[in-house]
């Protein structure tokens, strides 16, 4: 059975939206996953949260050299490509280095004091969620304390809070794997590193 548009992003949509209400919960996208019958450049797990939140009045970056990827997004969502520092949505596959996904926290926007909600979300792949580094999320949606398994360095940590300091400026980020799964880490999200 082919990827139903209508009906799976739907359920795509919750699971993030659910995924932004409580941040460092982990969800399942396998049974939207399995209806994919088509080779892309990304995981399938990133390809549907594309095709879920892009739309003709949104823009998005893929950071790599990724043409066909680029051209099946857009003419599935009609969302236009631009240069990351203008774009709603910034997608970075796994086979970027970190070094280019710190350059894509930089560079992304973060909306203004009148419109912060003009502001980017980036979309990262990751190997495999619930592995790596052990870290601490406190905030909004969260109950007491949240841990969580990512790669993701300190690093990268360092450079999301710059770019979240000022309140309520920002990025918020979405995590997703080869299996499925997806995590959602807001803007209002605390990370730190837990001591080994």
């Amino acid at each position: 059975m082919p990827l139903d548009y209508v009906h799976d992003t739907q359920a795509v949509f919750r699971k993030v939206m659910d995924g932004m209400a409580q941040p460092g919960k982990t969800n399942s996208l396998a049974k939207q996953m399995i209806q994919i019958d088509h080779p892309i450049d990304c995981y399938h797990s990133t390809f549907l949260t594309m095709v879920t939140l892009l739309d003709s009045e949104a823009t998005f970056h893929i950071k790599g050299n990724h043409t066909s990827l680029v051209q099946r997004i857009s003419q599935l969502t009609l969302a236009k490509h631009v240069e990351e520092s203008e774009a709603d949505f910034i997608i970075i596959t796994a086979d970027l280095p970190q070094a280019g996904l710190i350059s894509a926290i930089q560079s992304a926007k973060k909306g203004s004091l009148i419109d912060p909600q003009l502001s980017a979300t980036i979309i990262i792949e990751t190997p495999e969620l619930s592995s790596g580094q052990e870290w601490l999320l406190k905030g909004p949606g969260i109950k007491k304390d949240k841990r969580l398994k990512l790669a993701y360095s300190q690093t990268i940590n360092q450079a999301r809070e710059e770019k979240n300091q000022e309140f309520p400026l920002g990025i918020d980020i979405v995590i997703t794997d080869q299996v499925g799964k997806l995590v959602c880490l807001p803007r209002t999200t605390v990370i730190s590193e837990v001591s080994k």
